[in-house]
């Protein structure tokens, strides 16, 4: 019934409302808007997801015309329970029918949509809700990728995604899948979707945009726009190749080529460079600084510093010249320890600065990648994200997802700094997911709004790392947008920034 239901979407016709499913329609209870992501299970375990609108197209033969049970959870959020504590609803479903469910959001950011993969807006379409012509179903036979890299590149924005599946064979692209989409002062509200332009081949398949010489995959990091001594733009990015299982044998260095609509080689570097881009960047003052999810790497704002590691610098305790191994902290004559930019310099994680604080190296009131939780004062291991500077807190504001959490990649924190160098904290959770990834986290400082008031971020929703088995169908190893207000309570300057 499915198919042949959307099949005479597709081809425009018309279906009485006698023959379509029942839909059900899972809204926020404060803002009432369609919330993505919410699973719908039967009392004989069928389970339906809501589509990016908020969407169930029921129409299970031999239950469609019942009274139905449904179970209703979703990550984050929370539906009311009745007197025996089962959280969902019985429902009389009916052909061509409708039922609008209200669920708690718990999370402090909003959930918007699903950006990338297959059957976006299907349920919404099936219920005859959204004409197909203006949905979201396939786009460049795209099914599922990897993180998120972007650029606002002579007037258009381009979105950069790791490894990309297919619907034709399990193996897909593996040298970056690329999308370019307008500005958003052409684009307007994103909280249904990006309208992505790919870059396919000619089976219609995402074309590889990135593959550089060598085998295995590759991965592309640090993309970053300049402008040369002739006002000209130009974009640059830092690749690795990658060989079983997931070992980096090659780095180097690439730019952006607009005849061939893809990155072409510029350079390798070794492997064991002390320091390089790598993360999300971002312009402040003479530099580019290189955040994943701190800022702790910069470099000239020139053309000609991007491909000159010499130039690049770290912002770090280490003693100039010396390696992590090394475990040596700089202090000055007074015996204080010295955070500053030093070339020929590792930069340092969160997790590495700690193992420097334990070893009793550096004390941890003078850490800068330390965070801590707002009401338990519990550390919060940074694992990925991305800063940005923010007009309504007139401060920089971190996103990032924390390593270990209550899942092991998907618990999403804020937190602020007056420096981009912080120390940043205390940090809030904003979203939280049920043993499930949602990694490498971006904030789209591009799509802020109302001043800056309200943030949007994009993440990788994936089962891989988190130890559950259970891949949410069609979401899965795609990317999902959340709003986030700034002027919620529970991210009030009093009681995340520091005294």
């Amino acid at each position: 019934m499915n198919c042949l239901l959307l099949a005479l979407l597709l081809a425009g016709a018309e279906t009485p409302a006698a023959n379509r499913p029942f839909a059900i329609e899972i809204v926020d209870q404060d803002t009432s808007r369609g919330v993505p992501l919410v699973e719908l299970e039967t009392t004989n375990n069928l389970v339906f997801v809501t589509d990016s609108r908020g969407v169930v197209a029921f129409d299970e033969p031999g239950l469609l015309g019942q009274p139905v049970w449904f179970h209703v959870r979703s990550h984050g959020y929370e539906f009311p329970a009745d007197g025996f504590g089962y959280r969902g609803q019985r429902i009389d479903t009916t052909p061509g029918g409708q039922k609008t469910l209200k669920i708690k959001r718990l999370n402090i950011a909003e959930r918007l949509c699903r950006l990338t993969g297959g059957g976006i807006d299907r349920d919404s379409v099936m219920t005859g809700r959204l004409p197909a012509e203006s949905a979201s179903l396939l786009k460049a036979q795209l099914l599922g990728c990897d993180s998120i890299m972007t650029g606002v590149y002579k007037g258009r924005m381009y979105h950069f995604w790791g490894d990309t599946n297919r619907p034709a064979y399990p193996l897909g692209n593996f040298h970056m899948t690329g999308a370019t989409s307008p500005l958003p002062s052409e684009l307007g509200d994103v909280s249904h979707g990006i309208r992505h332009d790919y870059f396919t081949e000619d089976t219609g398949f995402a074309r590889g945009v990135c593959k550089m010489p060598g085998e295995g995959p590759t991965w592309l990091d640090g993309v970053t726009v300049l402008a040369d001594a002739d006002g000209r733009e130009r974009m640059f990015g830092a690749y690795v190749k990658v060989k079983p299982p997931l070992s980096v044998y090659q780095r180097g260095l690439c730019e952006w080529n607009d005849d061939r609509n893809e990155f072409i080689k510029l350079q390798e570097f070794p492997l064991d460079a002390p320091v390089y881009p790598f993360g999300r960047p971002f312009r402040h003052g003479d530099h580019v600084y290189f955040a994943d999810p701190f800022p702790c790497v910069r470099m000239p704002a020139k053309v000609d510093s991007f491909t000159k590691l010499d130039d690049y610098e770290a912002f770090t305790c280490l003693v100039p010249g010396t390696r992590i191994a090394d475990q040596q902290v700089e202090r000055d004559p007074q015996g204080r320890v010295v955070y500053g930019w030093k070339k020929n310099t590792p930069a340092m994680t969160a997790e590495e600065e700690r193992k420097l604080i334990t070893a009793g190296k550096l004390p941890a009131a003078d850490a800068h990648w330390q965070l801590a939780a707002a009401d338990t004062g519990k550390p919060v291991i940074a694992h990925r994200g991305s800063v940005r500077w923010n007009e309504y807190r007139k401060r920089w504001i971190l996103i990032t997802v924390e390593i270990g959490g209550t899942s092991m990649l998907g618990e999403v924190w804020y937190a602020e700094s007056d420096q981009p160098t912080g120390p940043f904290g205390p940090a809030v959770k904003v979203v939280t997911h049920n043993k499930y990834s949602f990694y490498n986290p971006l904030h789209h400082v591009e799509f802020d709004a109302e001043g800056g008031r309200v943030i949007h971020f994009e993440g990788t929703y994936t089962h891989t790392f988190s130890g559950n088995s259970h891949q949410t169908p069609r979401y899965d190893y795609n990317q999902v947008l959340y709003r986030l207000d700034l002027s919620d309570a529970r991210l009030s300057p009093t009681r995340i920034n520091k005294p």
